[in-house]
């Protein structure tokens, strides 16, 4: 765990090297909130962590469409994407999942928006 043990702490899972990672780990760094940092590119992660992350966020919102990972795709892989091919593809290519996903574990929040970790993650 980083930060203030004495703050409630989540797990935020993603990519180390992203730029809005980075902006997540300084943002709960500053707000002392400890985290546990979870890399979604370790294998076995992705693939055991979907089913919850769709069940509690949906596919639509966890599927990265405007990175260099859903560029690279054949143009058959980002044709007609339904909710299993959605997952199939993210557990294949876990960069395509949006990031960060922070689980405070009542709340998923995908993506990271300052205003949204303050209302959640600050007393």
């Amino acid at each position: 765990m980083t930060g203030n043990p004495h703050q409630h702490g989540c797990r935020i899972y993603g990519i180390k090297n992203c730029g809005t990672m980075k902006k997540a780990f300084a943002w709960l760094e500053a707000k002392g909130v400890a985290y546990e940092f979870v890399d979604y590119k370790k294998p076995g992660v992705a693939v055991a962590c979907l089913p919850e992350w769709n069940r509690r966020a949906g596919w639509e919102t966890l599927l990265n469409t405007r990175g260099a990972t859903w560029r690279k795709l054949a143009d058959d892989e980002r044709a007609e994407v339904d909710e299993a091919k959605a997952l199939a593809l993210m557990a294949r290519y876990p960069a395509l999942i949006r990031r960060p996903l922070l689980d405070t574990g009542e709340t998923l929040l995908v993506g990271f928006d300052a205003g949204r970790y303050a209302k959640e993650l600050t007393p």
